[in-house]
Order: C-alpha cells, then structure tokens, then sequence
C-alpha cells in the first residue's frame, strides 16, 4: 500500500469496520442490481462491487460472481496505465480492455475515485456483463478473429470529468452498440452504485478519521494473508497434478480438444499454481485474459478450499490478501496467457475447468475439503433477432446451471450454477415475457446421476421453442470429457445442445456455434453436464440408495448392478440380500 499508516486499533472497532466494508459492498451490488435494465445483471447477478485503496488492492467484495470482483485490481491497474495521474475528484471512470485487466470485454467496469481532502485515498468500482458492445455478433460469440472484433473497448474513458457529464463520450459509448436502451440503464446503475461505495466510504472516514481506517484495511489484509499461509502450511510441501483436462475445441477447429494441464505445488505457506503444458492460444475468441480471468478463478478456488467460510471458526475478509501467497505460472502465447490482438471474448468454460482442475489436484492431500469432479462449465448462450416493427435489437443471454461433484459426507448439489460463476437461476417467466421465446421444459436431467459413495451433482435440461428467425450464439464445453469420479465414485454425463429434438430435423449441435441461425418454429434442447461421484457405491448407505430409487433418480436395477443394494417387489430394502450381494461384487471386483 502506497503511503503506510501505523495505528493501534482495538479489536472492537477492528471488527466493526471490517463489518462495515463489508456491508457497503454488498449494498453497492443490491443497488447494482436492483436498478440494471439487462436480464443477466437485473435477475443472474452476473455482477461484482467493492471498495479498493489508492493502490487497486481489494478492501471488500460482494456476494456476487467472484470473477467480477477478483478483476477489479486489474480493472484499475489498466486505469491508470491510459490515465496515468489525471485522475481527478467526481471522475466516473468506463473500463472494459481485456488486455488491461478486464475479465472480458463485455464485463464493463464503472470506478470512481475517492477524494478526501484533496487527495485519492480509495475507489469504489463494480462491474456487470452487459447485453451487448458491438462487435461482429450480437451478444456473444466464440469465433471470432481479433480483439477488436469483439466490440467496442472503452479505455478508461471518463464518462464525467470533475463531475461534469461528457455527453460526447455517452453518444459515442450508446450509439454503437444493440442494446443502447438496457446498456445505458445498466451503465447508469453501476454509477449509482459505486457513488454510494463512494458515499459510505467518506462517512466511514468521517467516523474513525483516515489514519484509524487506513490502519484497519492494512491490518485486515496482512490478517487475511496470514490466515491463507497457516492453511498453506499445514499441507505436506509437494507437486500434486491433476488428470489432464480437455475442451472441446475451439469454436472453429471441431474436434480438435484443448489440453488443460495443471500442476500445484505446495512450497511452506505458497501455492504455485502452473499451468505449464496448457494449449498454445486459438484463433478464435476461446483464450482468456490472465490478469482478468485466470488469476481471480485460481484465487477463487484456492480460497474455497483453503478458507471455506460455512467452516472457518472465525471470520477472514475477502481481500487482495488472499492473493499474496498464490502465484500463478501461465507461459504468455497459450490460452490462459494470449498474445495481443488475440480475442478472449469467450473465456468462461476454461477458467471454471480451470477451477475444477485445482480441486481436483488438491483432492489429493484434502479429501474431505474437495469434491469430485463438477460440471465446471456455464453453456452461456445469447439469442438475438430484429423487431419487425422497430428494427431494434433483442437479445438475450442465459447461464444454464450445471452441478456439484459429490464431497465427502454429502452428495453433490442439482441444478445450481458452480465454482467460479456463482450466478443466479434466470427465471423462465422473465425470459419468456421479454423475447419471442417459449421453454417447454426446465427441469433436472433424466439420465441417472454419476454413482458414488456420495452420488453427483444432476445437471440440467432446458428446451426452447422459437417463434421468430434468431440468431445463437453458444459458448460452451464438455460435450466429450466428463466431469470426474473420485476415490472409486463413478464420472458424470456431458452436455449436449440438440436442436428439433425427436423430429425428422434432429441435430446435434457443437458445444460452441456464433450466429447460428435457428428459424421460427425450431426448437433447441440443452443438457448441461452431470458432476462425477464420491467414493465406492458399495459404500453407499443402503436407506440412501432406497431413496434414490424412490425418488426415481435410480432404477432398481442400478440399485442392484451399480450399488449393490436389493429392494423387493414391495419396494423395501432386504439387507440380509444386499450384505450378501456386495460380498460377492466385491470378490468379483478383486478377481477382475
């Protein structure tokens, strides 16, 4: 931290502050997301707000996507390398370069400085996915050849200047993009929220003076930091790899899979996180930005794991502390480090694979804080098409939840977004009401859940009618590798995008498409993958499985064949008939 401030503070007032930090960041993404036009910030949260000191280290974050927030350093680091020291009292500051510390160029970031008494002492800053921003596709899109093909970058550009409105600045960030209605609405709920980050941290200051707040943050960070290294160093020093992971393809190449390699090295307090041996970069828009996609997802999951909170005894901030003892190794010129002008719109499904990679390598020293293999994917796909009447744009984006590994104790969860996204079921009833578009089906996946000790998450399956020309857009992944089983559990199922399904039009789409057209009256299916399974399904308590089968999850077949389990004709469990079944499927299994 810049200038150092050295006060003693007692634990009360310690606590208290930390506490209000906290709470204004998450009333800065309430009013973010409360007031946004687009259905992705208004209903998914796919949105992040925090307060940050004069250097850009994170003070606070929201519960929102974690990738919003761990980018924002970077976000401000790319601030003041365009604006260097004109950074003035009532800026509202426009950043989206991905090769400047955005997490995509579509994840627009609003920062406004915090003046006190003449001089910078902190920013409050938010970002949010909006609907559209420009570019060769409407909302968004995989093969693509460049990054300035993927819409318009706002380099730090000062949407007021000394507090003064730069209308000129607005017409040229509104009147190039699809959406300029919900872009704005959205734009101009992020200032209200990081005004009133802004608001809440100057009536802090006036509260405990500068000195005394100054001192706190520096003290919770160095706390946080130090709380992360006691966990590091409980762990057996080591080099514990991963199974090689593989994507799909790039979006262009299919057919063609993307290695993932992941090595974690345990050195004393450190992690090194090296993704050494990962694809060289595409030339499409499947790489991801280091500083504003693969840092966060990795300082993501390390904390998860390391400093799960529902487990903590105590309370430790979320803060650029965490990030102190991570390093991250990814050689410049593959995916997770491209090379300028390579485009990294399509970034997702590789930092969330990327996140379940580290679980999986740490499931090797912490079993009982892993999970087994997860969806770890999103299957983000934008529909897009021109009123007849207007001629203007719709377009819509969705995030389709996948599901959890099974952990040890639990099965893993249905339905539910995972690891690194974090964003929230968008409901039908808001999709069908403000697009030509109607869902016949969204529930969880017929095919039966990865086996395990503890079984796997089920994915999910939503199927879409169209009632006008519409133009998709599909970024996702896993329709070949399937998520993995752990300690004997079984692997889960992979995705699958299948339009006219059951009709004499049936096809199978790739994970990844750009500007598909799909015509009126098609229909579009999309199966998002099924988690892996916990431990050996012999393992499994019998009462468990009965409610599987009961709960038409299973079949009582699989409860004979997979797990071992007789229940009768009256659909009661016979435990002398299962002990006896697994005895023998467990000889067998030794013999084969």
């Amino acid at each position: 931290m810049g200038e150092s401030h050295e006060k003693n503070i007692d634990p009360v007032t310690l606590g208290v502050i930390a506490g209000s930090l906290n709470a204004i960041a998450k009333e800065m993404a309430l009013v973010l997301y409360r007031m946004a036009y687009s259905s992705i910030i208004r209903e998914s949260e796919d949105l992040g707000a925090g307060l940050f000191d004069e250097d850009g280290n994170e003070l606070c974050e929201s519960d929102s996507s974690p990738m919003h927030i761990g980018s924002l350093p970077g976000y401000i680091a790319g601030v003041k390398h365009f604006l260097k020291d004109d950074i003035q009292d009532g800026d509202v500051i426009l950043h989206n370069n991905p090769y400047y510390g955005a997490s995509h160029t579509p994840d627009l970031a609003v920062i406004v400085p915090i003046f006190y008494k003449d001089k910078l002492v902190a920013y409050a800053a938010n970002t949010g996915h909006v609907l559209d921003v420009g570019g060769m596709s409407p909302g968004l899109m995989v093969d693509v050849v460049d990054v300035f093909a993927e819409g318009k970058h706002y380099n730090a550009l000062k949407l007021y200047s000394k507090g003064v409105k730069n209308e000129e600045i607005w017409k040229h960030v509104l009147e190039n993009v699809r959406t300029p209605k919900e872009n704005k609405g959205d734009i101009e709920a992020m200032i209200a929220s990081a005004r009133l980050g802004r608001k809440r941290y100057l009536e802090l200051i006036e509260r405990y003076d500068l000195e005394t707040l100054k001192s706190a943050e520096r003290r919770w960070m160095d706390y946080s930091e130090q709380m992360l290294r006691k966990e590091i160093e409980k762990l057996p020093d080591g080099i514990y790899k991963a199974p090689t992971g593989w994507l799909d393809d790039d979006g262009r190449n299919y057919g063609v899979p993307l290695r993932i390699e992941t090595s974690l090295e345990i050195r004393g307090s450190e992690i090194i996180v090296d993704l050494t041996g990962s694809s060289p970069q595409v030339e499409t828009g499947y790489n991801v930005p280091f500083s504003g996609s693969t840092l966060p997802a990795i300082y993501t999951i390390v904390r998860s794991i390391l400093l799960d909170e529902a487990n903590s005894e105590v309370f430790v901030p979320q803060n650029s502390g965490i990030f102190r003892p991570i390093k991250v190794i990814a050689p410049l010129g593959t995916i997770f480090n491209p090379r300028f002008p390579a485009s990294c719109f399509a970034r997702f499904n590789q930092v969330n694979r990327l996140a379940d990679q580290v679980n999986l390598a740490f499931s090797q020293i912490l079993p009982t804080k892993t999970t087994a293999g997860n969806s770890a994917h999103i299957h983000a796909n934008s529909y897009a098409g021109v009123n007849p009447d207007s001629g203007s744009y719709w377009i819509s984006i969705e995030i389709n939840e996948g599901s959890y590994g099974g952990r040890y104790g639990k099965d893993g969860l249905d339905g539910v977004d995972t690891l690194v996204a974090n964003t929230r079921n968008n409901p039908v009833e808001e999709l069908e009401m403000r697009t030509p578009m109607r869902c016949h089906r969204y529930e969880l996946r017929e095919e039966e859940p990865a086996a395990g000790k503890w079984r796997g998450g089920i994915g999910i399956a939503r199927e879409w009618e169209f009632f006008t020309n519409t133009l998709f857009t599909g970024e996702g992944d896993r329709h070949y590798d399937p998520p993995k089983g752990v300690r004997g559990g079984r692997d889960g199922e992979t995705g699958a995008l299948v339009l006219n399904r059951r009709t004499e039009n049936e096809k199978n789409l790739h994970a990844k498409v750009t500007n598909y057209k799909i015509n009126a009256g098609d229909t579009l299916l999309i199966k998002t993958p099924s988690a892996g399974g916990y431990g050996n399904p012999f393992e499994r308590i019998p009462e468990d499985v009965l409610e599987d089968v009961l709960d038409q999850y299973i079949s009582l077949e699989t409860a004979r064949d997979v797990y071992g389990v007789v229940i009768n004709s009256e659909g009661k469990l016979d435990l002398s008939a299962t002990s006896e079944l697994r005895s023998n499927m467990e000889k067998e299994q030794v013999t084969n």
